[in-house]
């Protein structure tokens, strides 16, 4: 499961993920595509596994694997 699926799988869209944590929705959508690094703070970080209802490990999962996908 990647970035966008495991959005999807908490039922949110974009700009719910951009307005919780506090950053454009611009950069959520290049973080699924892989294109850029999510920096995020310990406390948007909690949100955002909050969230997804995911933990910090499955969060991790989905980058690695958002970001194998775009390296192919």
């Amino acid at each position: 499961m990647d970035l966008k699926e495991l959005r999807e799988a908490a039922g949110l869209i974009i700009i719910d993920v951009a307005y919780h944590i506090g950053v454009a929705e611009s950069t959520v959508r290049n973080w699924e595509k892989g294109r850029t690094i999510p920096r995020l703070t310990p406390e948007q970080l909690d949100k955002i596994c909050h969230l997804y209802n995911c933990s910090y490990t499955d969060w991790m999962q989905a980058y690695k694997e958002t970001r194998k996908n775009t390296n192919k």
